[in-house]
């Protein structure tokens, strides 16, 4: 063939490629980090600590130091700005399954940790300050001297499913859950009843329950990588709980007031409880969690054996129907 003839193949088949790269990926490459340093909204929150040609790595880092607050689980109007910023630019209009830079993902967990109770009603998606809230222009709110934060789930969502393929970001997120749910059992009221009751453990199971469909998601490369996924994610868990069980109330007990135990001590229960099963058991275990605290929960407060009856099967439901969700 005559040297123009293949220079001129050559082009052709350098043009269909290009053409081809150009429709497979939205028209255009995308930019670098997820485009979070060129975001207007981030890049207005977060100030000067966006630093032209900064890596993501580095960008990671700064997007904690901007959404932290002065104290855990403390933040300021602007920090939680921030953060609803950085999530909706990560995921409002990225196409579906977007990935996240591998070394965003941890930085991204740490930051959504300190948010432990936004964290748990945007799993459950029960709240209706959280629900009415979420639109990218409505500001973060203040309640319980902090400032509260919400995003549309369907970004919510896709956002955990990117970071949690990285497992050490998952089980940080899956541990800021944990300590927020034993939280609201042990502030149940010692005389409730029915639904007031009911509610926060069947709600805590429904967070749990998107998480582990979070998890099926985000890690179903193969059964192989599937298995080492989850034993990551069950070796960072565990090594909590020891921590944890120092803070607990070991006696297990309701008190004479019939408060149940602290939510240390449910943490811990649950940590130990996952640290006894057989280390094959252990991924299934997780999916229990749900129904695990909220029976130790009824336990240590006493609760009678119809009761008991009549909640856990409604927990374990609750988590259930939330696994099988649409995932992101």
């Amino acid at each position: 063939m005559p040297v123009k003839a293949l220079a001129a193949a050559g082009i052709c088949l350098a043009t269909l490629g290009a053409a081809a790269a150009w429709l497979t990926s939205g028209h255009e490459p995308s930019p670098p980090c997820n485009g979070l340093a060129q975001d207007t909204r981030v890049r207005t929150s977060m100030g000067a600590a966006i630093q032209p040609g900064m890596s993501c790595a580095a960008l990671g880092e700064a997007i904690v130091k901007a959404t932290a607050g002065s104290e855990p689980g403390r933040h300021a109007r602007a920090q939680a700005q921030a953060m609803k910023d950085v999530l909706f630019a990560l995921a409002w209009v990225q196409p579906k399954n977007f990935d996240v830079d591998p070394a965003r993902r941890g930085p991204l967990a740490t930051a959504l940790a300190d948010y432990g109770p936004d964290l748990h009603e945007m799993l459950a998606g029960l709240d209706s300050d959280h629900v009415l809230k979420a639109g990218r222009d409505t500001p973060p709110w203040e309640a319980g001297g902090t400032y509260r934060l919400s995003v549309y789930h369907t970004v919510f969502r896709a956002t955990l499913r990117a970071v949690a393929e990285d497992p050490r970001a998952y089980a940080l997120l899956r541990l800021a859950e944990t300590r927020t749910a034993a939280e609201r059992l042990a502030a149940v009221p010692a005389g409730a009843t029915g639904s007031e009751l009911s509610l926060r453990p069947t709600r805590n199971a429904r967070a749990l329950g998107i998480l582990d469909g979070i998890a099926d998601a985000a890690n179903g490369q193969g059964a192989a990588e599937a298995r080492k996924w989850h034993a990551t994610v069950l070796d960072h868990l565990l090594d909590d709980q020891a921590d944890q069980a120092g803070q607990a109330d070991q006696t297990g007990q309701a008190d004479q007031a019939g408060q149940a135990v602290s939510a240390g001590h449910l943490t811990a229960t649950w940590l130990q409880e996952l640290k006894d099963t057989p280390e094959t058991a252990r991924a299934e275990r997780l999916r229990t969690q749900g129904v695990d605290m909220a029976r130790t929960w009824a336990q240590a407060r006493g609760m009678d054996e119809q009761t008991r009856k009549d909640l856990l099967p409604e927990v374990g439901n609750s988590a259930r129907y939330a696994y099988r969700e649409p995932r992101p």
